[in-house]
C-alpha cells in the first residue's frame, strides 16, 4: 500500500508542476521531493521508511546514474570542455577543503568537501535537455562539467568511505579493473556485426535486446559495486557511459529510440521513486527543531554558488559568452543526490551532527529550485539577445 502512495506521488508531481506553472516555473523533482516530505513520516505518516521502499528507491537512484553515464557524448565533451571541467573541479574541491577547515570542520572535513563540490548530473539533466540547452553551445560544456561534478565525488567516496572487507584503493582499483573489462566487452560487442544486426532488428518488437541488455549492464555494475562495497551510483554511472559506448553502433533514429525507452524506465518509473523517497526520508523535524541548521542552510547554498558555479564561471570564460557562461554556472551549482549520499554517511559515522546533514540536504533541495531557473532566465535573455541582433 505505501508503494502505491509513492507511485501516487510520483503521478501528482508533474500534474501539480503544470497547475503551478502560471504562477511559478518549478524543476519536477523539488516538487517530487516536497509531496515525499508531506507524505512522509513528519506530516501525513502516510509513507513510513522499510526494506520494500529502500530497496526501490535505490534502484531509481542507480538508474538516475546510470541515465547520467548514459548521456555523456565523449565526442562532443573531449578538448577543451573536459579540461577545463576537470581543471575547474580540482579547484572546486580545494576550495570547499578550505572552506570546511575553516568552519572546524574537523573530521568532517573530507567527506562535506566531497559533496558541496559535486554537480547533480542527472537531476539537471532533465530540465537542460527539455529547455533545448543541451543543443547548443552550452551543451558541451555542462556535460563535461556534470560528468566530472559527479564522477570525481563518487570515486573520492569509494576510495575514503567504503563500507566492504577491502580499503579504499583496493575497492577502487577492483571497481576500475571491472569498468576495464567491461570496457572491453563492450568494446568486442560493439563490433560485431551479428550484435549490432540484432539490437537494431529488436527495437521494435517485444526482444528489445538493447534495453534488457541496458537492465542487465546497469543490475552487474550495482551488484559488483554492493559487492566490493562502494555507492552503487558508481556502479550504474560506469554502467551508463559503457552502453553508450555499445550502443553508439547504432545509427542516430535507433539510439534516440533506445534514449527514449531508457527515459521511459528511469523518469517514468523509478527516478521519481528515489526523488519522493527522498523526501520521505528528510528529517524536517530536526532541520526546523534547529536555528542553527536553519541558519546554514542559506550558508550552504552561498558555499555552492561559490565553489561550484563561480569557479566553472571562471574556468569557462574563454568558451563562452557572459549569458551563456552564467547559465552553464548556475547549472554547475546544482546538487543533490551525492550531496544526499554524502550528508547521510557523515551523520551515520558521527562526524556531523543530524541537524547539519538535514541543512545540506535542505541547502541542496534549494539549489535544484532556484539555480536552474536562473541558468535558464540566463539561456533566454542570451537567446533574446542573439535574436535581436540586425543581421
Amino acid at each position: 500500500m505505501q508503494l502505491v502512495v509513492l507511485a501516487m506521488a510520483a503521478v501528482a508531481a508533474p500534474l501539480l508542476v503544470d497547475r503551478l506553472e502560471r504562477w511559478v516555473r518549478l524543476p519536477g523533482v523539488v516538487v517530487e521531493i516536497v509531496l515525499g516530505i508531506v507524505i512522509g513520516p513528519q506530516v501525513l505518516g502516510l509513507v513510513q521508511t522499510g526494506v520494500l521502499l529502500e530497496t526501490v528507491s535505490q534502484l531509481g537512484l542507480a538508474m538516475l546514474f546510470f541515465l547520467a553515464g548514459y548521456e555523456i557524448d565523449f565526442r562532443a565533451v573531449r578538448g577543451r570542455p573536459i579540461v577545463a571541467a576537470s581543471a575547474g573541479w580540482v579547484v572546486s574541491f580545494a576550495l570547499a577543503a578550505g572552506a570546511m577547515w575553516a568552519a572546524g570542520a574537523g573530521g568532517a572535513v573530507l567527506i562535506l568537501a566531497i559533496g558541496v563540490s559535486s554537480t547533480a548530473l542527472g537531476t539537471i539533466l532533465p530540465i537542460a535537455r527539455d529547455s533545448g540547452l543541451l543543443a547548443g553551445p552550452v551543451g558541451p560544456h555542462l556535460m563535461a562539467v556534470g560528468a566530472v561534478g559527479e564522477f570525481a565525488p563518487i570515486a573520492l567516496l569509494a576510495l575514503f568511505y567504503s563500507e566492504g572487507h577491502h580499503s579504499g584503493r583496493t575497492t577502487l582499483a577492483i571497481a576500475l579493473a571491472g569498468l576495464a573489462v567491461a570496457a572491453a566487452a563492450i568494446g568486442s560487442l560493439r563490433r560485431s556485426a551479428r550484435v549490432g544486426r540484432l539490437l537494431s532488428a529488436t527495437l521494435g518488437t517485444s526482444a528489445q535486446l538493447a534495453v534488457r541488455l541496458s537492465v542487465l549492464v546497469l543490475l552487474g555494475a550495482v551488484l559488483l559495486a554492493a559487492e566490493i562495497g562502494v555507492d552503487i551510483a558508481l556502479g550504474a554511472f560506469a554502467a551508463g557511459v559503457c552502453m553508450h559506448v555499445l550502443l553508439s553502433a547504432l545509427d542516430e533514429r535507433e539510439e534516440a529510440l533506445v534514449q527514449s525507452k531508457l527515459d521511459g524506465i528511469g523518469f517514468g518509473a523509478v527516478v521519481p521513486v528515489f526523488f519522493v523517497y527522498t523526501g520521505v526520508t528528510f528529517d524536517l523535524d530536526e532541520l526546523l527543531g534547529s536555528p542553527v541548521a536553519l541558519a546554514l542552510i542559506p550558508v550552504f547554498l552561498l558555499v555552492f554558488a561559490v565553489v561550484r558555479g563561480a569557479v566553472t564561471w571562471l574556468f569557462a570564460r574563454r568558451a563562452l559568452a557572459g549569458r551563456d557562461r552564467g547559465a552553464l554556472a548556475a547549472f554547475a551549482a546544482t546538487q543533490l543526490p551525492i550531496v544526499v549520499i554524502a550528508s547521510s554517511t557523515a551523520a551515520e559515522r558521527g562526524l556531523v551532527e543530524e541537524a547539519v546533514a538535514a541543512a545540506m540536504v535542505g541547502a541542496a533541495m534549494v539549489s535544484v529550485l532556484v539555480f536552474p531557473l536562473v541558468g535558464l532566465k540566463w539561456t533566454r535573455r542570451s537567446t533574446a539577445a542573439v535574436a535581436a541582433e540586425p543581421i
